[in-house]
């Protein structure tokens, strides 16, 4: 189900469809920073829809200790994960504020430092108000931002309830007048230049961060016809792929 959106940019409800773990760990408000290759289109409310795919449970608990270790950086150590992780199943919402480079949300020092260490892609989408549907409920999804069908949208916007984030974060923006003012490139002015993470790497931090990386390669596909590559965050998926309707 679901319209796909091509070249027009004229999002109505959007949504992203993502695999498990991460669709659900952002909804929850554990993920904050969604990582793609390509900078976010929109502004305010995204769906998110989980793929058809089961997660495995090593690919599960590799997530889970990423997102321990990096909360406990800033002092959160009971962070409570959903009990599970449903496939083929609208799920919730978040409010997408902007979207940066990796280089500027490490240093980006108005935030928390678990945040930046999500920093791990090209481009950041940054994500607050998370929402879950109460009941999710059955639906099938494309690749990259879509529209949801009115119907679906309908039902879905009366069955959301805020989710409770262990660590809430508010992305200021560059202006607050222009919704579009924290994107690729504004945070230049802002930032010191050497600025870098100083957070202190142990070595479950470590562990945590290559656990989560090699989790997330499982989805990497190499075709003549097709490019398709992988970052931390989720899988995300190039031009080439983007410009097909393919479903997930």
């Amino acid at each position: 189900m679901g319209s796909r959106n091509r070249g027009d940019v004229n999002y109505r409800n959007s949504c992203l469809t993502m695999h498990q773990p991460w669709a659900s760990l952002l909804v929850y408000g554990i993920k904050r920073i969604e990582g793609r290759s390509w900078p976010a289109p929109i502004r305010g409310r995204l769906w998110i829809h989980a793929a058809s795919k089961i997660p495995e449970p090593e690919t599960i608990k590799a997530m889970e200790d990423f997102y321990r270790e990096i909360y406990a950086v800033n002092g959160v150590t009971d962070l409570k994960f959903p009990e599970h992780y449903p496939v083929s199943r609208l799920l919730g919402c978040v409010e997408v504020v902007g979207c940066v480079t990796c280089e500027e949300l490490v240093g980006w020092d108005q935030i928390p430092e678990g945040v930046r260490l999500e920093g791990q892609t090209k481009f950041c989408w940054l994500c607050e108000q998370p929402q879950k549907l109460i009941v999710p409920f059955e639906m099938r999804g494309f690749q990259g931002v879509y529209n949801l069908e009115r119907k679906i949208y309908e039902a879905a916007i009366r069955g959301i309830s805020p989710a409770a984030s262990p660590l809430p974060v508010k992305f200021p923006l560059p202006n607050p007048l222009d919704p579009f003012s924290l994107k690729p490139g504004s945070l230049a002015s802002f930032l010191n230049s050497s600025s870098t993470s100083e957070v202190n790497r142990s070595e479950n931090l470590a562990a945590a961060i290559a656990g989560a990386r090699a989790a997330a390669t499982q989805f990497s596909k190499n075709s003549s016809s097709q490019s398709s590559t992988v970052e931390l965050g989720n899988e995300h998926v190039s031009s080439n792929t983007r410009n097909n309707s393919r479903r997930t």
